[in-house]
């Protein structure tokens, strides 16, 4: 048996599918996965997220000791921001992908992958120097992720805080439902949205509370399955999909969150060698031209000749086609690519397009930037 949650019973009471993951027992769907993406596309969604890891850093040197384990640049992170970030190995290769959060000014807290919460933890607490340490509060913490288009109007019933004014990757620290909570403006949908940190004893009550407070908004609970197919439409990266640690963030297309200006983080020096040699391979998002559906591991071709292979693929219920993540060689990188899939022994046509490969419509006052996962919000806040 796995690892329980604080919203386990919950779970089992709805009747929703419980599968294994990561060494905890996790809701897949309640109602089915299609259902569940498109209704937090459409309306809001309430995922149990409590399995992930959360590792405090703290001390007179906890900033130092950050600018050595990340690739970005601590010092300039704000006090009550968020910054996604990646662990690396001295080879370069990714341990982890982490949103940071700047508590106060020597305080952060980790948000890690849960199948490698201990692997970061003894990371860090085994190369920490110093007058810091560094704490698993993973145990503490329950943690729950409102996310679509109306998170905001459902969670503003339960929080004195002005939701409005809270930037993408940023957070306050402030009640819901009369709890003490960091309520932080992130998510891995692409969709507008919240995840909140609270003690673990009170998960199911504010569990509870938004299900009822998002009645009229149509709030649904929703499982591992459409958090998957979500975050594959916007292209975000997962942890041991598309990456790893024989992955450096320049093949995995982060280069964007590396911070050569922070002289001492490990992996910096292979990372410089690995831009000037150039890179050999690189992540692309790809859609079926036709019918067939790519999943993990599928052989990517191009003229009868292997270029890659597919680390995740899903029929995308947004988009209804097969659509897919995979790193092929960077001579074929390109947009527009004809490519194929080799699906069962059959080839099927698919093209590299750009990521996100789900283009959400914009408004006037929702404006796409650049971007990815955790820090890497597509979607500018909606504040109609």
């Amino acid at each position: 048996m796995g690892k329980k949650t604080p919203l386990f019973n919950i779970h089992k009471t709805i009747q929703g599918k419980m599968i294994e993951f990561s060494g905890w027992e996790m809701p897949v769907y309640y109602k089915g996965i299609i259902e569940e993406h498109r209704n937090v596309r459409e309306n809001v969604g309430l995922f149990d997220v409590s399995h992930m890891g959360k590792i405090e850093i703290r001390g007179r040197d906890a900033v130092m000791n950050l600018q050595r384990f990340l690739v970005s640049n601590i010092q300039n992170l704000s006090i009550s921001q968020v910054k996604y970030s990646i662990l690396c190995n001295p080879e370069g290769g990714i341990i982890d992908d982490v949103t940071v959060y700047r508590l106060s000014e020597d305080r952060f807290l980790l948000c890690v992958n849960a199948s490698n919460t201990e692997k970061d933890y003894q990371w860090i607490a085994g190369r920490i120097e110093g007058e810091v340490e560094a704490i698993d509060q993973s145990a503490a913490y329950a943690q729950i992720a409102l996310q679509g288009p109306r998170s905001m109007e459902v969670l503003q019933n339960l929080t004195p805080a002005r939701l409005r004014l809270l930037k993408n990757y940023w957070f306050f620290e402030g009640t819901v439902d009369g709890v003490s909570s960091i309520i932080s403006r992130t998510g891995y949908t692409g969709e507008d949205g919240f995840e909140l940190y609270f003690r673990h004893e009170v998960g199911a009550q504010i569990w509870e509370r938004l299900m009822m407070e998002g009645k009229k908004a149509g709030i649904q609970p929703v499982g591992l399955g459409a958090r998957d197919t979500l975050r594959l439409e916007m292209g975000f990266p997962l942890y041991g999909h598309e990456l790893n640690e024989a992955t450096t963030p320049l093949e995995a297309g982060l280069k964007r969150f590396i911070d050569f200006k922070n002289p001492i983080f490990i992996g910096r020096e292979s990372l410089i060698l690995q831009m000037t040699e150039g890179i050999q391979r690189k992540l692309v998002g790809f859609e079926m031209l036709g019918e067939g559906i790519p999943r993990a591991h599928y052989e990517i071709y191009k003229n009868s000749k292997k270029i890659g292979e597919v680390t995740s693929g899903t029929m995308s219920p947004t988009l209804q086609k097969g659509i897919g993540l995979g790193y092929v060689r960077i001579e074929e990188a390109w947009e527009g690519n004809e490519i194929s899939i080799m699906i069962r022994k059959r080839i099927f046509p698919a093209e590299i397009v750009r990521i996100p490969i789900y283009k959400k419509p914009l408004t006037p006052v929702c404006q796409i930037r650049k971007g990815g996962y955790h820090g890497i919000a597509l979607q500018e806040n909606c504040t109609h």
